[in-house]
């Protein structure tokens, strides 16, 4: 799973990719377009329940869930008829999954804020910001959608059946996006399948899931809604039903470079409890609709990625084909309740905590899992 970190030039996307990656590949700056091809980085997602089990069994090998996140070039207006590096822009992002958008919450007289013509910076506003990326998203649609009604409106005229649903949802869509409002908050139907197959066909960018992270000093991150800008990014995303994480991308950074004993002494100098950083990779992982079920022994202690709604076959077949194929049973544990008998095996057998579960299992986050199968 991908995530593409998006934002007009200059609002500090490369700097929090550094701070994600914990690298210094990606250049930071203060020009645009300074990124162009997109740096990607496989980034492992905080679990403090996978460190847990790797303490108690002072395993050989902890292995995290991870994700990937790519740095994608600074947009700017007009991007979706080719300005600055927009068809690049539309192609990388085309290709993610879900979009972090980095939104500057931050005023730098030393850093020049860009929007649609490098040599005239304007005035630091969020919502503008975030209406020049969603109108360049929009009208890229816009023009997928009409490319494919025009295609098809023959097919339906003709009386096929099929083609005519399609176009009547189509034209929907269509008058949506025509009002500047992204196929995010399109009334989809979830349940018609050949719409499903559309929908995946176009690749609207507009319908990709989306977080806002609100890149803000250091001052404003331990209280977020002292800063003037957050709330208005914070009202934006409630009205999309979009999560908004305030964060201090330069911290971050910084604090990536830290060892843990330094790191925990700035964080609570900061006022801070947790880095907005992990708070961040967390989120995204949630927003791909993933969990985590968790393996674990002296050998190795291993979070393994699955989708909401898996059922424990596949779920087994993450870490073998062989163990899809020959499934039997799963042995599964739910970690709170292991927490709850101190990490106590035997407490947990004898509590008759340990579940026996079968085919049609939908396996939970957090829950630790021995699959017996036989090929």
């Amino acid at each position: 799973m991908k995530l593409g970190i998006v934002g007009l030039p200059n609002v500090g996307k490369s700097t929090l990719f550094n701070a994600i990656t914990s690298t210094k590949n990606a250049q930071a700056a203060n020009y645009p377009f300074c990124t162009i091809e997109p740096n990607s980085g496989i980034v492992a997602v905080p679990d403090e329940r996978l460190d847990k089990l790797a303490e108690v069994w002072d395993t050989d090998k902890k292995t995290p869930a991870v994700v990937e996140f790519v740095d994608i070039a600074g947009l700017v207006k007009g991007a979706s008829q080719g300005a600055g590096l927009g068809n690049k822009f539309l192609g990388h992002i085309r290709e993610c999954d879900a979009i972090v958008h980095v939104v500057r919450c931050f005023d730098d007289d030393n850093i020049i804020h860009v929007v649609e013509d490098a040599t005239k910076p304007v005035a630091v506003d969020p919502e503008g910001d975030m209406d020049c990326i969603d109108t360049e998203l929009i009208l890229a649609d816009l023009e997928i959608v009409q490319n494919r009604v025009a295609r098809i409106t023959k097919t339906a005229k003709s009386g096929n059946k099929t083609a005519a649903a399609e176009l009547a949802w189509l034209k929907e869509l269509e008058a949506h996006l025509g009002e500047g409002k992204s196929a995010r908050t399109f009334a989809f139907d979830e349940g018609d399948e050949a719409q499903k197959l559309v929908r995946r066909e176009m690749g609207l960018l507009s319908a990709k899931p989306i977080i806002y992270a609100c890149n803000m000093d250091d001052d404003g991150v331990a209280a977020p809604e002292g800063n003037k800008y957050y709330g208005i990014v914070k009202a934006r995303a409630a009205a999309e039903g979009a999560e908004v994480i305030p964060i201090c991308a330069k911290t971050e950074e910084d604090l990536a470079e830290m060892d843990a004993e330094d790191r925990a002494m700035f964080m609570e100098d900061l006022g801070l409890t947790e880095s907005g950083l992990d708070r961040l990779i967390r989120a995204s992982y949630s927003l791909l609709g993933l969990i985590s079920f968790l393996t674990d022994g002296k050998k190795e202690c291993r979070a393994w990625t699955i989708t909401k709604g898996t059922k424990a076959p596949q779920a087994a077949g993450k870490i073998h084909s062989d163990f899809e194929r020959g499934f039997i049973r799963a042995q599964v544990i739910a970690y709170d309740t292991l927490a709850e008998c101190g990490f106590d095996y035997a407490a947990v057998k004898a509590k008759g905590a340990q579940r026996t579960e079968g085919k049609d299992y939908i396996v939970n986050d957090g829950d630790i899992i021995e699959f017996l199968f036989n090929v």
